[in-house]
């Protein structure tokens, strides 16, 4: 078997090879996943989705449980995320031996994304400023807390004050 034969052959066997799409109601959540995520994670999700549009599938195993992919699947009944493919939602199907296999996978799924480094925030942040973005938009296109950006760019030694030239103020009051 000649090696492109033989690469071609292994690539079919990989779940990510054979991308379906199903209607969003063809698929089960599971019972036990540990994950949870808070709602502004769920509009960065969201946001993602909207500006990048889907770039990774929901895993399912064969009778359409959700391994991973849940909080995707839980905005996909969303009308704007609904409305970029007509209701339909990217899948790959994994075939785990057994449930107890399928939970694993859940977990490692979960487990295996990893954490942010508040340096090299830090650096993707200030990049985006050098870039032309405003303090406002960075807080809104990634569901960040303006002390959250404020932060993040004090590390790099830019003041607050050349970040948020863009923001309103609400009116002083004044005593009687």
């Amino acid at each position: 078997m000649a090696k492109k034969e033989k690469s071609a052959k292994l690539l079919d066997a990989q779940p990510v090879n054979s991308v379906l799409w199903v209607e969003r109601d063809t698929l089960n959540p599971n019972d036990y996943n540990p994950n949870s995520v808070a709602p502004r994670e769920l509009r960065l999700l969201k946001i993602s989705i909207l500006e990048s549009g889907w770039t990774q599938p929901i895993v399912v195993n064969p009778d359409m449980t959700i391994v991973d992919g849940f909080h995707r699947w839980t905005i996909s009944a969303q009308k704007e995320i609904a409305a970029l493919t007509g209701g339909l939602i990217p899948i790959v199907v994994t075939k785990p031996a057994d449930h107890r296999s399928q939970i694993m996978a859940t977990v490692r799924h979960n487990r295996a994304r990893g954490t942010h480094s508040v340096l090299k925030m830090s650096d993707i942040v200030g990049t985006l400023i050098k870039e032309g973005l405003t303090g406002t938009e960075i807080c809104e296109r990634m569901q960040m807390e303006e002390e959250e950006v404020t932060r993040l760019l004090f590390t790099l030694g830019i003041p607050k004050s050349d970040i948020f030239k863009d923001m309103e103020f609400s009116k002083a009051w004044t005593p009687e």
